[in-house]
């Protein structure tokens, strides 16, 4: 749904109208509107407590100080600036009683500007000279041989010392955590991303060409493309051309019903195409935190549709989108409402059946829950699992543990506690900051500077189509997975008790991609270390969604894939990559071979829903819940 005008005034104003309410209606009205909201939502802080202090009375966060900071937040994208603070400190402290370490930042900067001097004359000589530095593996920026003439050739080596400095500069200091070297190191980055001589017009060769050839006009095409974005932002509009890519039409057009409804899912049953299918009906759970038809897309890069074709029955997750309304939802309600409820209609429509379960991302950690916590319970309906991108281990979890700490969790909490849910806006900050090259800085200069609108497709559409996170089921993912790792070590409780990955010992399928900034292949491949279970691991090429969305015609994919049977020896990931040969191809494929191979059978298509099961048919795919705004 659109935003109205006046809702965007409501938005735009919020500081304002938050402290203009806390002096009109006094602080106490606060405290016991905290008070009330406390009898309902356990309080995160406590509950992550894992040993109770008996001695000290420690009193909850207050109603103003959650207020205060959730004013805060909205205006700095949920990032707590007193986590920033800390770690600067924490840097700044260690590096004042590290003289030895001035002497050696001192020799590298005198070293730098000499390697500078002696390449400047070469570089003004008009011919193209071996650069002094090389830019990074994946760092694109200065590849075009027009950053090989004058002067813009020294625009970008000076710029590339000086990265290379502040790296030196941010890291190797004793003393620092490991943390918050990282987050230091991380805002340097991303401080000297936002001067980089591509970002000019003046400095970048491609864009002052641009603008001379055409007299400006790429530049006010590009000023038009800024007000249009900004408007649509503002407007709560998606982006230009994503119209395109509406679910039902161009997207998500997999004939299939609505099989199953309840507060937090509806479950889509796919129609099928063949005469026979495998015994064993699928199950997909996406994650939660974007629609689910990344996994059906177009026609042509529809894993769903890939599946359906292969002869197999596939259900499909597609969840609710959270308001104010669920903020009390929690993770027990995602694994309950969302993959149990989904089994149990599965099991309704195909008596009888085992299930081969698929998860991504998020989803794909839940079904590790789900699966690890069936196995305990003794319920064999889970034939086999597949995890797409999904960490079980978050020690490892890649740049995104930049924004997970006690004061970062704690600031997010109060914003997620005034809201009663974590914005897409707020989301969508954190992940552009991971990779604000690819998507922030290069958009700017390509759409605002260039003037060039890049075309929109499937996937950069539904990458603008998320979702929002329920107050009470984002805090406990973040502090007891993230933060406290507790699946991994045992210690997530189901019902009481914990739920441990060692007792699932159905066959595993996991599929990491390599250039994946959510969920690291390495923190991917840990599942090994955790499951009693022969495990099928594939390394493919791309990031966490191109990867994934890998179909067999599409050209230049390679994958790395072997199978650890549970009596096998562990192999670490770097020895595992090295022994392990690529292949050309989709994983799409060698997965479907795996599927195949594990069927117990083939049998008729069930049909759509079970009526007499009390499984009416609800709606056609794609269902309500994806249109949800």
């Amino acid at each position: 749904m659109t935003t109205s005008d006046a809702e965007q005034v409501q938005q735009g104003s919020a500081w304002w109208d938050n402290a203009a309410h806390l002096w009109s209606h006094g602080w106490q009205q606060w405290v016991d509107m905290g008070k009330e909201r406390r009898s309902v939502v356990a309080e995160p802080a406590q509950a992550a407590s894992a040993v109770p202090n008996t001695e000290i009375d420690v009193e909850p966060p207050t109603s103003l100080d959650r207020v205060t900071q959730a004013v805060l937040a909205r205006t700095t994208l949920g990032i707590s600036p007193a986590s920033l603070a800390l770690a600067g400190f924490d840097w700044l402290a260690h590096l004042a009683m590290s003289p030895g370490k001035w002497q050696r930042l001192a020799e590298k900067s005198v070293r730098k500007w000499a390697r500078l001097a002696s390449y400047l004359p070469r570089a003004c000589s008009g011919t193209i000279e071996a650069p002094c530095i090389e830019p990074l593996e994946r760092d694109e920026r200065f590849r075009d041989d027009a950053w090989k003439r004058w002067p813009f050739n020294i625009y970008s080596q000076a710029f590339l010392l000086q990265q290379q400095w502040w790296h030196n500069a941010t890291t190797g200091i004793p003393g620092v955590s490991a943390h918050h070297e990282a987050v230091v190191s991380f805002v340097a980055r991303q401080l000297l991303d936002m001067v980089s001589p591509v970002n000019f017009v003046a400095t970048n060769p491609a864009v002052l060409d641009a603008t001379l050839r055409e007299q400006g006009q790429n530049l006010l095409r590009g000023a038009g493309n800024l007000h249009e974005d900004w408007e649509r932002a503002v407007s709560g509009k998606p982006p230009v051309g994503a119209e395109q890519f509406q679910p039902g039409k161009a997207v998500a057009v997999t004939p299939g019903k609505v099989v199953y409804r309840n507060r937090l899912i509806e479950l889509i049953q796919y129609a099928p195409t063949t005469d026979e299918v495998a015994a064993e009906p699928v199950l997909i759970v996406p994650a939660w935190i974007m629609k689910y038809y990344i996994l059906d897309l177009s026609p042509q890069n529809s894993l769903v549709r890939y599946l359906v074709e292969r002869g197999h029955t596939v259900f499909m997750v597609s969840w609710h989108n959270p308001s104010h309304g669920d903020r009390d939802l929690d993770m027990d309600d995602y694994l309950r409402l969302g993959v149990l409820d989904a089994l149990k209609a599965v099991r309704t429509i195909v008596p009888g059946c085992k299930v081969d379960t698929v998860g991504y991302c998020l989803g794909g950690t839940l079904l590790a829950i789900a699966t690890a916590y069936l196995a305990r319970e003794r319920d064999p309906v889970v034939h086999s699992m597949t995890l797409l991108a999904a960490q079980t281990d978050f020690t490892e979890a890649g740049e995104l543990m930049l924004f997970i700490d006690p004061s970062q969790l704690d600031y997010l909490e109060n914003l997620m506690w005034d809201q009663g849910y974590l914005d897409t806006k707020q989301m969508s900050g954190a992940f552009q900051l991971l990779r604000s090259n690819d998507l922030i800085w290069s958009q700017v200069v390509q759409q605002y500077l260039m003037g060039k609108r890049t075309p929109m497709t499937d996937l950069m559409a539904w990458n603008a189509d998320a979702t929002r996170m329920p107050y009470r089921m984002h805090s406990q993912y973040l502090r007891r997975l993230f933060l406290n790792n507790e699946l991994f070590e045992g210690r997530y409780e189901v019902d009481g008790k914990p739920v441990v990955l060692r007792d699932i010992q159905v066959p595993i399928f996991v599929v990491a991609t390599e250039r994946d900034h959510v969920a690291p292949w390495r923190s991917v491949y840990k599942i090994k270390l955790a499951a009693d279970a022969d495990v099928a691991f594939v390394l493919t090429s791309g990031g966490h969604n191109a990867g994934i969305v890998s179909e067999p015609t599409h050209h230049g994919r390679h994958y790395r894939m072997s199978i650890k049977h549970r009596q096998s020896t562990y192999l670490d990931p770097d020895n595992w990559f090295a022994a392990t040969p690529q292949r050309g191809g989709s994983w799409w494929t060698a997965w479907g071979d795996w599927l195949a191979e594990h069927a117990s059978g083939r049998n008729s298509p069930p049909g759509l829903g079970a009526l007499q099961r009390g499984l009416p048919v609800l709606a056609d795919a794609p269902g309500c819940y994806v249109f949800e705004r």
